[in-house]
């Protein structure tokens, strides 16, 4: 299957999340409380005012209901105000130089509802000590939050570049790219860069959202199976690495031979799989129980959800592609033992 070479990239979702929401640059002292998003907080104050009188022109039969619903919602933005505020309240409290990692640490939270808050909260101070002060703490935040979005888009194009650099062995010299590969060389060439860039370190948490989200996406528009394929190859080539670094599979000088037949095919390519199951389990004339294999999976899924961040990506992908072998030799034992010549 021919393909043109895809375009790896998307925006960022730190990026959407606060770009209709910071505070427009101002000379005067209560510029900063007005907002991309419209309106300033004094505005959007008399706007919720507005809608409430409203309420009673609406019929009597009409009325329980609607403050039923106004009362859930009430509850539910007082509770979402309460946590900003107690945000807020510890940036305030925060040394300038220990902000970063707070900020860091909840930059999902800076959003429309937490600037007009913010500036909600500095409307309400009865000195210009007290605004400068909220100005000054806004500022702050947008700094690092403006900081933290560019090393994110950053990380982003360097995972493309990353993930274009995997995938070059596949591009032909006039652009397209093949699927399935004309040669098994291909894929030697990807194992190799996979590995190279595992060790410069380039294999991180950014490029398996990148690679993820792409496929993804692929996935969603379903006219891209070539593409799909090739994305899943790269994660299989990442965890083949990552699950091959070490082994289980001799204890004081004796191997296991369950643990070495999972090792040979973690680190096999897949459509190897059959074949090294095939002669490694007695079903195919081998000597390694089916029961003792899946008891080495089990193991071998239990080391990755302890040794990987709980989830993480990392985590992921990795259980998922054990789990895929796992699933294999379910098929094949199920296959073999229907077969009539069993």
């Amino acid at each position: 299957m021919a393909m043109t070479t895809a375009s790896f990239s998307r925006a960022t979702p730190v990026a959407a999340n606060v770009a209709n929401a910071r505070p427009v640059e101002s000379s005067s002292v209560q510029g900063w409380s007005r907002f991309r998003c419209g309106f300033g907080a004094s505005g959007f104050r008399r706007q919720l005012w507005c809608r409430s009188r409203s309420v009673v022109t609406i019929s009597r039969k009409h009325t329980l209901h609607i403050a039923a619903g106004f009362g859930a919602i009430n509850e539910k933005a007082f509770k979402s105000t309460v946590e900003i505020d107690r945000l807020i309240d510890n940036l305030r409290s925060t040394e300038y130089q220990n902000m970063g990692q707070l900020v860091a640490e909840n930059v999902l939270a800076f959003d429309a509802p937490f600037w007009l808050r913010l500036a909600a909260r500095a409307d309400l101070c009865t000195t210009d000590d007290d605004r400068e002060e909220y100005q000054e703490l806004a500022s702050q935040i947008m700094n690092i939050v403006e900081k933290i979005v560019s090393k994110t888009k950053e990380k982003i194009e360097s995972s493309t570049d990353v993930l274009k650099a995997i995938i070059k062995p596949l591009v032909e010299d006039d652009g397209e790219i093949f699927w399935p590969p004309k040669n098994q060389a291909t894929l030697v060439e990807m194992r190799k860069e996979v590995e190279k860039r595992e060790v410069e370190n380039f294999l991180d948490e950014t490029f398996l959202s990148e690679v993820s989200a792409q496929l993804r996406q692929a996935k969603e528009d379903q006219d891209k199976p070539g593409l799909v394929a090739i994305l899943q190859k790269v994660l299989q080539l990442y965890s083949a690495c990552l699950l091959s670094k070490r082994s289980y599979a001799t204890k004081d000088g004796v191997v296991d031979k369950a643990e070495e037949l999972l090792e040979q095919v973690l680190y096999a390519d897949e459509d190897k799989w059959n074949g090294l199951l095939r002669n490694g389990l007695t079903y195919g004339g081998g000597i390694v129980q089916s029961e003792d294999f899946f008891k080495a999976v089990d193991r071998r899924i239990e080391r990755t959800l302890m040794r990987t961040e709980n989830g993480s990506y990392q985590q992921r992908v990795l259980a998922e592609y054990i789990r895929e072998i796992e699933t294999r030799a379910e098929a094949l034992i199920a296959a073999f033992q229907s077969s009539p010549t069993s």
